[in-house]
This record gives C-alpha cells, structure tokens and sequence, in this order.
C-alpha cells in the first residue's frame, strides 16, 4: 500500500549508490521494499521498464542538480559552477549516473527527452559566449565530454598523483575556456570584416 513509481526509483537508486547497478534486479529491489516481485508490475514493465524509468529518473536528476548550481550565474563562472555540479553529482550517485548511461532504449522518447533538458540548460549557460548554433552544440558535446570522463577517470581510480582532484578539474574548465574566448574573438573579428566589406563602397567593383 502508498506503493508509487517514484518510490521504486527512489529505491532502485539508493540499490545502485551502494551495490552498483547490476545489484538492481526485481528480487532485490522487491525485497528492499518489502513487497513480492508481481507488485512491482503494477508500476513498471519488468526489468527492462525499470531500467529505462532508471535512466529516465537519473537523468532529471541530473537536470535538477546542473539547473540549481546555474540559478543565478552566467559566464564562466556559471560554466565551472556546472562542471562542479556535474562531478558532484556523479561522486554522490555513481549507481544512478551509471543507468543513465546504460538505457536499453536510448533512442527512447522519454531518454531523449530528459537528455534534451540537459543539452538546453548548458546552451543558455553558454549562450553568453555568442557562439553559432553548431559550434555551441560542439561546445556542449566537449563539456559532456570533458565532466565525464573526469568523472569516469576518478572513479575508477584513475587519478593516483597526489594532486588535487578539485584544482585539476578546475584547471581542465580553465583550459576549455581559454578556447571558448579565443573562438569568440575569431568570430568577432570574421563577423566585423564581414561588416566593413558590406558597407564597402567598392564592393562589387
């Protein structure tokens, strides 16, 4: 009874913090909640809807943990404010980070959706840049790249210096930013050429 899809995600989530994903079965998230495996149809369709509503849950998740850091910031300080947020949530929730990467469906509707929400939340944050519409796509693409393999990296152990692991991060979206501004001047300059040779009276001669 007061059974609900939010709490068998809720459930199945703090399974995969702990155990790791693979621990997330009906039988173990059944017997977390102690229900019979059968109740559970009544929310999701087996295995398999699980995992998708999983992945579909993390990545809200993750949205509403990127969204919260951003409120209220803008530039690069908004873009580190991000990167920061992103490794956090991953060391908080490597089980749930883990199903948002291995969705049954990825071309599921609602996958795609949930993705969607993320690539729009870091186009405004960078949107500040004034970059065109393909390089800004690249430059969400690099910054996905870049948080996760970092986080990826970390846990798995990669990092064994005994460095810093939040100054290296910090030095990582330094280092994208410098490429960030020095594409903008290049495009401020093409665009400012382009400008002069338009309302040049010798144009066409």
């Amino acid at each position: 009874m007061g059974l609900d899809l939010y709490t068998i995600l809720q459930t199945a989530a703090e399974i995969a913090d702990k155990e790791g994903l693979e621990a997330v079965t009906l039988a173990t998230l059944a017997k977390k909640l102690g229900i019979r495996p059968p109740s559970l149809y009544n929310h999701i369709e087996g295995l398999h809807g699980l995992r998708k509503q999983l992945a579909v849950y993390g990545l809200k998740q993750l949205y509403s943990t990127l969204a919260d850091a951003a409120v209220g910031r803008s530039g690069d300080d908004a873009v580190h404010t991000l990167g920061k947020a992103y490794v956090s949530f991953v060391r908080a929730h490597p089980g749930l980070y883990e199903a948002t990467l291995q969705s049954p469906d990825p071309l599921d509707p609602e996958i795609q959706r949930a993705g969607d929400e993320i690539v729009k939340l870091t186009l405004r944050v960078l949107h500040v840049y004034k970059l065109d519409d393909e390089t800004a796509l690249h430059a969400v693409r690099s910054l996905r790249s870049m948080f996760h393999g970092f986080s990826s990296l970390e846990r798995k152990g990669g990092f064994g210096l005994p460095l810093d692991r939040n100054e290296t991060l910090r030095f990582l979206i330094d280092t994208f930013l410098v490429g960030i501004h020095q594409k903008r001047k290049s495009t401020d300059v093409i665009q400012s050429r382009n400008e002069k040779t338009s309302h040049d009276p010798k144009k066409g001669e």
